[in-house]
């Protein structure tokens, strides 16, 4: 797949430049370049674990060992690459401290060229992932609900959705362009102007950024790999279109996330007039791309008064 792909080739680009920032660090003595080369260490490992993931969310896909599939896979990359995000942002933060209070003699020229050299890369990087997000997000998100009108006319609307995967590695690389725009400015500034503590300073900006960056794809996964309950607006779509003349009551619903743009659900129903789960799921908005569907159905004119039938929605 084009994601799988394109992974791989920006975890090869990444793992080069990573070599070159820190042996660069290490011989010039920049805190800035060397935090660089750093951050883009783990991300280098972060993004192995997303190829990983899509690796084996295409050899599984269609193992029945997992019940709704292997997209939670993607979610769990995403996850692990943001948990890895926030570790570094830690020592990074660490290290700077610490070359407060044990500055050391920096080679300017030799670390700024660095520097530029790995902030060209990450922006390479990035347009090829930022590619694949924006051709990802092309695909019917589940928020896209079928709305009734008031003439009684329906309007689809199709809003983008994320691949955490490639949206983990995408932060990763933007991330890595960022410390590499702080190194060349704190350089930059500590040469011509003498502020060395800039150096040290740039770390400690680097870290706060990525932490705040890695926080929120951390609560963005945990929703899907906690099965959390879809946003109101999907559930709301569910009810009012199972709802919609009267003649039946959702009286439980549960909708979460399987997959990239993919959902179950769960949906209990009282009517008297509806006598089939298929019935009830012809009533569901065709935007919403529901993988899996269980109809609980209850009602006096059923003939059985309990009817629970699961299968892929048409």
């Amino acid at each position: 797949m084009p994601g799988e792909r394109r992974t791989l080739i920006v975890i090869v680009i990444t793992g080069a430049m990573m070599v070159v920032e820190i042996i660069g660090g290490v011989a010039f003595g920049s805190m800035a370049l060397l935090a660089d080369g750093l951050h883009m260490a783990s991300h280098t490992v972060a993004l192995a674990i997303a190829y990983f993931a899509y690796i084996f969310a295409r050899r599984h896909a269609r193992d029945e060992r997992y019940s709704f599939g292997t997209g939670k896979v993607n979610s769990l990359g995403g996850f692990t690459g943001a948990v890895l995000l926030a570790v570094f942002a830690l020592g990074m933060a660490w290290e700077s401290f610490d070359r407060f209070l044990h500055p050391v003699s920096i080679k300017f020229n030799q670390a700024i060229l660095v520097a530029v050299l790995g902030l060209v890369v990450n922006a390479v990087c990035a347009v090829i992932l930022e590619q694949e997000q924006d051709e990802e997000s092309t695909v019917e998100d589940p928020i896209a609900e079928t709305r009734s009108q008031p003439g009684g006319e329906e309007t689809e609307h199709h809003p983008r959705h994320h691949d955490h995967n490639l949206r983990s590695a995408y932060l990763h690389v933007v991330a890595d362009a960022l410390t590499s725009l702080l190194a060349i400015f704190a350089l930059l500034t500590g040469k011509y102007v003498g502020a060395l503590w800039l150096d040290p300073t740039m770390g400690v900006v680097g870290a706060v950024l990525v932490a705040r960056w890695s926080v929120g794809l951390i609560r963005v996964t945990s929703h899907v790999l906690l099965d959390r309950q879809a946003p109101e607006r999907i559930r709301n779509a569910i009810r009012l279109a199972i709802e919609a003349d009267g003649a039946a009551t959702v009286t439980d619903l549960h909708v979460w996330a399987i997959g990239p743009g993919k959902h179950a659900a769960i949906i209990g129903v009282v009517t008297e007039t509806l006598r089939s789960a298929d019935e009830v799921k012809a009533r569901l908005p065709r935007g919403l791309q529901l993988a899996h569907v269980t109809v609980e159905l209850n009602g006096v004119l059923v003939e059985e008064t309990r009817e629970v039938v699961s299968s892929r929605a048409r």
